[in-house]
């Protein structure tokens, strides 16, 4: 044989090589060549492990969250957004001097429209509010799970703000009331602006050898005669929603007690418990009618049957273990969730050891200018996790305890898929619920309580003779928002 055609033969047999190599790694290739949208096939490198700077837990700093901090960066990981959510809700629960962790002696305690919330009885912390979000469901526990309770107990919330999302909010409100800066806007909160919602429930929900296993505190009670009682509560759930810097759409992080309620088995169309949990009765059940609300009756379509749609909020497609096809890479953040999980529970020596964090969801700005970031969140969809949108994280992601009724607005299992999936930015869109000035919008609106106190504060009409103006708009508040959700989220998904 002559010599050319073995050079010939050689050659080939290269580039063939090179050709294969390319197509089995052209993910890690394109990636790292910046191509854009890898974010969502970005697999974890490394474990996703807590710091050991967080423990013990009465020592934990707050998570850098501006200049100079992971977020501080063109390119983000997927892990670095699951160490804020879980360190931010380690400092917020870090026990003070006084006894109380820090949410409950340095946050304000607001209603949903942002106004103080007096103490009652000597406590600070005031519950009221009994009604979740969307069709304004409420959660009630199975009574079986205390033995000779004839009858379950409501979840209740509390809402917390810090000041730095206090003042902007007073700011903007007041220049948007005044026609300074117009309805629509590409206003954002500043980095470092958190709010925290918080489900609770009385102690006598719970079993007397597992209360223990709860952060327990006394708080005043509002009851049906509007009086105010004192009554131990256990807290069950909480979200943590905060900016870092590149993220006005603030990260949307939500923690659970443990073995509440059990877990949608999508490879056996089914849920089921062996034992009473706090919201789920034993047996065994398959379809939503447990986490629907019925809105003529007021109640579950199956009460004490409340369960977890999805575990970190991470779809599944039914009938399999396989993970749906989203924005997100999957298992890669599913892992990371796990991993950091287990982290911090080997280290947490206290009551919050017995809590876990269920996931969080956020957008991929990397690479956006301030501007632009703003621009995204009102021109997008972006409660979209369809390939190649924005939302990273958690795909349907919700509180067992707080979004018990939406996380999903199918009416069936088999109706469910990745383009009708529930998170929280299907509620907390950039778009307004008061459309009697015309549809706005603005990254401000993302958050519920900020836009409630914008149309609860705005000016008065000349005409207006009702002395109680307040009060009719709070009420406003709630129709406008169910009316927005019935137009924009059920009717987007029937």
């Amino acid at each position: 044989m002559k010599r050319k055609p073995i050079i010939i033969i050689v050659l080939v047999v290269f580039i063939a090589a090179v050709v294969t190599v390319f197509f089995l790694n052209k993910e890690k290739i394109l990636g790292k060549a910046g191509v854009k949208g890898y974010a969502k096939t970005e697999a974890a490198a490394e474990p996703c492990e807590c710091e050991t700077n967080w423990f013990p837990h009465e020592q934990t700093p707050s998570p850098a969250e501006g200049d100079g901090s992971p977020f501080d960066t063109s390119s983000t990981t997927n892990c670095i957004f699951h160490q804020w959510s879980w360190q931010k809700f380690l400092w917020v629960t870090k026990p003070m001097p006084s006894g109380n962790p820090l949410f409950l002696d340095s946050l304000d305690v607001v209603s949903p429209e942002m106004e103080p919330v007096a103490p009652q009885l000597g406590l600070k912390l005031v519950l009221s509010s009994i009604n979740q979000a969307g069709p304004e469901g409420i959660l009630v526990s199975n009574p079986k799970v205390v033995p000779g309770k004839t009858a379950g107990d409501t979840v209740y919330y509390s809402i917390h703000v810090n000041k730095i999302l206090h003042d902007k909010a007073i700011i903007a409100a007041s220049e948007i009331n005044s026609g300074k800066v117009p309805y629509s806007n590409l206003e954002t909160f500043p980095v470092g602006s958190f709010e925290l919602k918080v489900s609770w429930i009385s102690t006598d929900a719970i079993p007397k050898e597992k209360i223990a296993e709860y952060f327990v505190t006394k708080a005043a009670f509002k009851n049906k005669q509007g009086q105010y009682v004192a009554k131990s509560v256990a807290l069950l759930g909480m979200h943590v929603v905060g900016v870092v810097k590149n993220h006005p759409e603030f990260i949307w992080a939500t923690f659970e007690h443990k073995e509440m309620a059990p877990i949608y088995d999508w490879k056996n169309n089914s849920v089921t418990s062996s034992k009473e949990m706090l919201l789920y009765e034993s047996g065994t059940t398959s379809g939503l009618k447990g986490i629907k609300w019925d809105r003529v009756n007021k109640k579950p379509l199956e009460p004490y049957k409340a369960f977890v749609l999805y575990e970190y909020g991470v779809p599944k497609v039914i009938n399999t273990n396989a993970y749906m096809t989203t924005s997100q890479a999957e298992p890669a953040n599913f892992d990371n969730i796990d991993t950091i999980n287990k982290c911090v529970a080997s280290k947490l020596t206290d009551v919050f050891k017995n809590y876990f964090y269920n996931g969080s969801i956020w957008l991929n700005t990397d690479g956006l200018t301030p501007d632009q970031q703003a621009q995204t969140i009102v021109k997008s969809q972006i409660s979209s996790v369809l390939p190649d949108s924005l939302a990273r994280g958690s795909a349907n992601l919700a509180n067992i305890t707080m979004e018990t009724y939406t996380q999903t607005f199918k009416d069936s299992i088999h109706k469910i898929n990745v383009g009708n999936l529930a998170n929280c930015f299907s509620c907390h869109q950039s778009q307004n619920f008061d459309t009697t000035r015309g549809i706005g919008k603005s990254p401000l609106y993302l958050s519920h309580v900020f836009e409630s106190y914008l149309y609860t504060t705005k000016p008065k009409p000349a005409t207006a003779k009702n002395a109680n103006l307040k009060a009719k708009r709070i009420e406003e508040t709630k129709v406008l928002k169910l009316k927005q959700f019935d137009e924009v989220f059920v009717r987007r998904n029937k």
